[in-house]
């Protein structure tokens, strides 16, 4: 794991009054957690198997890719685990004596590139990230296959989107969702209603991506790693 100092910053959508939000010190995964770290947790913890996990906490593609219950199959063992709820990810975090991080703790740590700890106004780190979400099924690379940022993370950008705990945390509206229906997984248009920064657009699909998740649902581009308090 890698201490992250405290500090402050604006995020993309300001919820206090003053306009920025302050991140306690706290520790973070260097990578994100791997196939080959869940399948010794799903050993210990067999009711969070894919056969035996109740339908509340993970949709029917939980590990749907894998090749059975203990075998992710011809996947890297070091490539990030992925079709993850966030039930299970919270759980494997717990069982690390860990937590999931905060939405605040991973935009503050994600805001940071190789030299600097806020690199959001720089132009060329903006363009990396957002040709990142274009690049097909960078879920199959190793972790640690970006960049180290400053740090000393990796993967915050480049290799699979990331549960949060408190992804739902931000109040989207739900006109652009249809309140009534099935079309969960539609972007909300209204989410730049209370935004910082309304050139971030890397971040707008951040948000836009998390304000569509529920806790339960699971995709191939989406993984996790754990955080933790600093010890006093």
């Amino acid at each position: 794991m890698r201490t992250i100092q405290s500090g402050t910053f604006v995020p993309l959508y300001g919820s206090t009054e003053e306009g920025y939000v302050k991140v306690e010190a706290f520790e973070i995964d260097q990578y994100p957690v791997t196939n080959q770290q869940f399948v010794a947790f799903l050993k210990e913890n067999p009711d969070y198997q894919r056969s035996k996990i109740k339908p509340l906490f993970a949709n029917k593609s939980y590990l749907s890719h894998w090749k059975s219950e203990l075998d992710f199959g011809d996947l890297p063992i070091n490539a990030p685990v992925t079709n993850i709820s966030w039930f299970a990810a919270k759980k494997y975090c717990e069982c690390q004596g860990k937590r999931l991080p905060t939405m605040d703790e991973w935009e503050y740590v994600a805001m940071a590139d190789a030299k600097d700890m806020d690199a959001r106004t720089k132009e060329e780190y903006n363009k990396y990230i957002l040709a990142w979400y274009e690049t097909p099924k960078t879920f199959n690379n190793p972790v640690g296959s970006t960049f180290k940022n400053y740090w000393g993370v990796y993967d915050m950008h480049g290799l699979v989107w990331e549960w949060v705990y408190d992804f739902n945390s931000v109040f989207l509206s739900g006109e652009s969702r249809k309140d009534k229906g099935n079309d969960t997984d539609l972007f909300c248009g209204s989410a730049s209603v209370n935004a910082s920064d309304l050139m971030d657009y890397a971040a707008f699909m951040r948000y836009g991506f998390r304000g569509s998740l529920k806790a339960s649902l699971t995709t191939k581009n989406l993984g996790f790693r754990c955080a933790k308090n600093l010890k006093n």
